[in-house]
């Protein structure tokens, strides 16, 4: 045998002869199972706490165990005591995984009452099918089709089998050659499931010389509440074969589900239409049946005693006291996403027969029925369910009448809001309403309520409704950007290009131009092409990130700028001397990084998770935006301290300079180059802390802050005598040029 030429697609659950079987977590000698290089896993199975795994895929050559690596497998442990694999293709020929019945228990738990319940919430296949009726070929060829090659026939989905009426079933042994109105009927191998083996796939063979002398593809097998089965059929890919049907053991309970049928499809229709009504009464339905069938797990009991199931779509426990309990207090009620804690023995004591049981179930996916819109409030917010739907009830229990509060614990199954409202709210009908119900204690993982009355339950958070997009706005911030960063362009060939005087340091200016044109430039990529890139997390947060640093340095060398302006002025008397270069370029380089770089580095190792917002920026929760709010507070008080210095040291210097310097001349410029210093300086980001959604200061904060590549420009290289004459002359020549062409 060899796996390598199979199609392998999503997930699988082995069996043999009818019996749970797994892939063996230990070595497998050669030539064994059918194959050349048997396939066994290594690192053993999971538990059901583990979910998802994933293990080596090792071949034996005879020496080494692990000798043949092939493609690793993801496996989970699911409840029940059974396995299930994603299988690939493994890497050759005759490579083949392996199968083994050894430690599997195949024992099952009384759960199949609540299995009924289970599908209202999903498309369950048991109520998702066609119905085949006198189309089918029995084995006495009493009912045999005109056609008999089903290999032209077109199967979508899942079919039930009907023969006049009766419930009939792919056989499951030899069929005859030339039954069923072919000449190669079909049968399957490996028997039929069980309602607790949920969906299985079965090999389908065709008799010719043997029993399996073809082998088609194989189908999908499912039993039903009902006695009943249905199956996902396939093309064939011969012709003259076709599937049998048989009523060998199968009771003509067909009439009897048909009731069921119909109103599991119309919760499936309601879904797709999302009619309220409809959604709420069916929600009702699944809720009723969901208690009555839970009712059923109660037995009697002189101490105590409890049942726990686990489905795809509700999981639930059943605790019952009696007469002589010996427990002082009841023990939580546990699922995966919510608890219980209830005074049971207070109810027990209260009824007559001393005894009392408490049923606690959480439904995965009752929301699609009861969903959070139906809990009308006056204010116009978002609803969200931020918790599975519970449903606690006292079956079987003469006095209902609660001791004392019962309080629920919810795990947040979404990201929480710390902006939002939350609400304990519990199911009345065709609406959540709070009466009843209150928060004892929440944070960002869940949520504590208390509630004087049992019913069906959930946690529900409101949030303002987010504003409406501005495409004005929006096309105003595109163009501002798109400005700015012209001008930061130009002003980098200035500084790079020009000729400037021996006094003039612009390492600064130059880092301070780089940085800013890198984040705003990547700022805009970002939002431009933010439908792509936000499902990509680590992308997402990559480039929060790199904003981050870029702002970051921008600010650092604001600072670096405002301390070289600061030295100055502190030694303007010396104006018309040779200066001595006070800071070095490499010096301030590794500054002006370098302290951008820690701050990140210590954001990433203290909170990973806090890039990589809904905008591919800083996310607001846990207070991580002040990694970057409080280095930008700190540059700028420091900024505003070193301004202050500046205008008092600038006042009593230029009134100590010599009668050569124009004291009127040099106070001009010197003022308004520190004023100029400022704006440049990020005093445009203080207005950023408030706006609190102004849109006029939106607006002017958007203007102010993406034209700093404008501002740098015209006071650096517009408003500066000598760059103006080299930029005339750059002109005239270029003007020149042009003549003489």
């Amino acid at each position: 045998m060899c796996d390598n030429s199979v199609t392998w697609s999503g997930w699988y659950r082995l069996f043999i002869n009818g019996l749970s079987a797994q892939i063996p977590g230990t070595c497998v000698v050669v030539y064994g199972c059918g194959t050349t290089i048997a396939l066994w896993i290594r690192g053993g199975h999971p538990t059901v706490e583990d979910g998802v795994v994933t293990r080596d895929v090792c071949g034996n050559d005879g020496g080494y165990c692990c000798y043949h690596l092939s493609v690793p497998i993801k496996i989970k442990a699911c409840p029940g005591n059974y396995y299930v694999y994603e299988l690939v293709r493994p890497n050759g020929c005759p490579f083949a995984y392996c199968a083994d019945v050894s430690s599997i228990n195949t024992s099952s738990t009384a759960i199949t009452p609540v299995a009924i319940s289970t599908v209202y919430l999903s498309a369950d296949p048991c109520f998702n099918y066609t119905v085949l009726d006198n189309q089918w070929r029995a084995i006495n060829n009493t009912y045999a089709s005109v056609r008999n090659c089903d290999q032209s026939v077109t199967w979508s989905g899942w079919y039930r089998l009907v023969i006049n009426g009766w419930n009939a079933q792919i056989p499951d042994t030899c069929v005859a050659q030339y039954s069923c109105g072919t000449d190669i009927p079909l049968w399957i191998r490996g028997g039929h499931p069980t309602v607790e083996d949920g969906v299985v796939s079965r090999e389908v063979c065709g008799i010719w010389y043997h029993c399996c002398y073809y082998g088609f593809y194989p189908v999908k097998v499912k039993a039903c509440p009902g006695n009943y089965y249905v199956y996902e059929l396939v093309r064939l890919n011969v012709c003259n074969s076709a599937y049998c049907a048989a009523v060998t053991n199968i009771s003509a309970t067909f009439p009897t589900v048909i009731p069921v049928t119909s109103s599991a499809e119309k919760i499936l229709e309601s879904l797709s239409s999302a009619n309220p009504t409809k959604l709420a009464s069916y929600g009702n339905l699944v809720l009723k049946t969901s208690e009555k069938l839970i009712s059923t797990l109660v037995k009697p009991t002189d101490t105590s005693d409890s049942v726990n199931f686990t489905l795809s779509a509700v999981e639930g426990q059943v605790f019952m006291v009696g007469r002589q309990v010996s427990l002082d207090k009841i023990p939580r009620l546990d699922t995966t996403n919510s608890s219980m804690g209830i005074d049971l023995i207070g109810i027990a004591k209260n009824n007559n027969e001393k005894s009392a049981a408490v049923a606690f179930m959480s439904y995965t996916t009752m929301e699609n029925l009861l969903k959070p819109d139906f809990f009308n409030t006056s204010n116009d917010t978002i609803k969200t369910m931020m918790s599975t739907v519970i449903s606690a009830t006292l079956p079987r229990t003469t006095n209902t009448t609660l001791t004392k509060p019962v309080n629920f614990t919810f795990r947040h199954i979404r990201e929480f809001d710390p902006s939002g409202s939350l609400s304990c709210v519990y199911w009345n009908i065709s609406e959540w309403i709070v009466d009843g119900c209150s928060v004892l204690e929440t944070n960002s993982s869940y949520t504590v309520c208390s509630c004087d009355h049992l019913s069906t339950f959930a946690l529900i958070m409101q949030t303002s409704s987010p504003p409406e997009s501005d495409s004005q706005l929006e096309l105003l911030s595109l163009v501002c950007v798109i400005v700015g960063l012209v001008f930061f362009s130009l002003a980098l060939l200035t500084f790079a290009l020009c000729q400037w005087s021996p006094g003039v340091n612009n390492v600064a200016r130059i880092n301070i131009c780089i940085s800013l044109l890198l984040a705003h430039l990547l700022f805009l990529l970002t939002q431009q092409f933010l439908s792509v890139i936000r499902p990509q997390q680590v992308l997402c947060a990559v480039i929060s990130g790199l904003l981050h640093f870029l702002f970051l340095s921008g600010f650092v060398w604001m600072f670096i700028e405002a301390v070289l302006l600061f030295i100055c002025v502190k030694n303007l008397s010396q104006i018309s001397s040779k200066k001595k270069e006070v800071l070095s370029s490499g010096f301030m380089c590794v500054i002006g990084y370098l302290v951008a770089l820690v701050v990140v580095c210590v954001s990433v190792g203290l909170v990973p998770e806090g890039y990589g917002s809904e905008h591919c920026w800083i996310k607001q929760e846990k207070g991580f935006i002040w990694s970057f709010l409080g280095p930008v507070c700190v540059i700028l008080a420091l900024n505003i301290i070193l301004f202050i210095k500046i205008v008092i040291t600038l006042n009593s210097t230029l009134k100590k300079l010599n009668a050569e310097v124009s004291q009127m001349k040099q106070t001009k410029i010197m003022v308004f180059k520190t004023l100029a210093q400022c704006v440049v300086l990020g005093c445009s980001w203080i207005l950023g802390f408030f706006t609190n959604g102004n849109k006029e200061l939106e607006i002017l904060f958007l203007i102010l802050n993406s034209q700093q590549g404008t501002f740098i420009f015209l006071i650096y290289c517009v408003l500066n005598n000598e760059v103006r004459q080299q930029y005339k002359k750059f002109f005239r020549c270029l003007c020149c040029g042009h003549k003489q062409h």
